[in-house]
């Protein structure tokens, strides 16, 4: 009778204990609501970017000279959206991985928008994630690429390397995603 009365303290206690842990997964909405309030950043700041570019184009404050400056203003608020997103698909993922499916996503009658940010294991976040970020990179050295300079043939190679990189990449996602 005693053993039966300690054994049922103990499951008590190991019950009362899971039902705290399982709650305190709910500590990982700071990291879900961090994302998206980073993701809100940069769309602010990427439509910035862009609005500040039409800005200079409508009122005449470019010539072609300054194109590739203008350009690259245009990239740069590309380059805040790419961010923007990923921080979105991060926050997303996380929620549905620790806290709870998404509803309204579940509710969707088509299977093409339901399994939009459908994110079931880790190893989906992060080659979601990954995706996003490789195209992210693309865009930040096109950027940087926009305004290279070439005064000798090593930056020729080096430039030509760079673009050999940029198309290795977004080759290897491209295969990436016809596995999955």
């Amino acid at each position: 009778m005693n053993t039966n009365t300690s054994q049922n303290r103990r499951n008590r206690i190991e019950a009362n204990f899971e039902r705290w842990l399982w709650r305190f997964r709910l500590i990982s909405i700071i990291p879900v609501l961090m994302s998206l309030l980073g993701s809100i950043s940069c769309f602010i700041l990427g439509t910035q970017e862009e609005l500040s570019a039409l800005h200079k184009l409508f009122n005449g404050h470019f010539d072609s000279d300054k194109s590739i400056l203008l350009l690259g203003k245009v990239v740069g608020g590309i380059d805040y959206y790419v961010i923007g997103i990923a921080l979105l698909i991060f926050g997303y993922g996380v929620y549905e991985l620790i806290i709870s499916d998404i509803d309204p996503r579940l509710q969707d009658l088509t299977d093409d928008r339901r399994n939009i940010l459908s994110i079931n294991s880790l190893e989906s976040l992060k080659q979601k994630l990954t995706n996003v970020i490789i195209v992210a990179l693309i865009v930040t050295a096109f950027k940087l690429m926009i305004s290279f300079e070439v005064d000798s043939i090593v930056e020729v190679f080096q430039y030509c390397g760079c673009v050999l990189m940029l198309s290795f990449s977004a080759w290897l996602v491209g295969q990436n995603n016809n596995n999955h």
